[in-house]
């Protein structure tokens, strides 16, 4: 069965960076890989995405200060995280579509916070 497992979240003081990762198990063909976000009491939003051309996809509120990359050859992909303000706090889910289903990691939580 696959799994997509995260890693890396953490504590970090705001202006701070993090850099989070996520594997999809398996010998598994992977289209695409992503990370999306859920504060509390909001929707869970998309926080950044790549296909399997390399294209990138950013939400609005963190253009330009996240960056999404990838290791092709083992389905992971990492978010590297910069000038984290105190609304980046969330609960950051990866996700990859695989054989045209979406597979969802469990989360890791986020805190930016002095």
């Amino acid at each position: 069965q696959v799994q997509v497992v995260e890693s890396g979240g953490g504590l970090v003081q705001p202006g701070g960076s993090l850099r989070l990762s996520c594997e999809a198990s398996g010998r598994v063909s992977v289209s695409a890989m992503g990370w999306h976000r859920q504060a509390p009491g909001k929707d869970r939003e998309l926080v950044a995405a790549i296909v399997v051309n390399g294209a990138t996809v950013y939400g609005d509120s963190v253009k330009g200060r996240f960056s999404i990359s990838r290791d092709k050859y083992r389905n992971k992909v990492y978010l590297q995280m910069n000038s984290l303000e105190p609304e980046d706090t969330a609960v950051y889910y990866c996700k990859a579509r695989i054989y045209g289903n979406d597979i969802w990691g469990n989360g890791t939580l986020v805190t930016v916070s002095s």
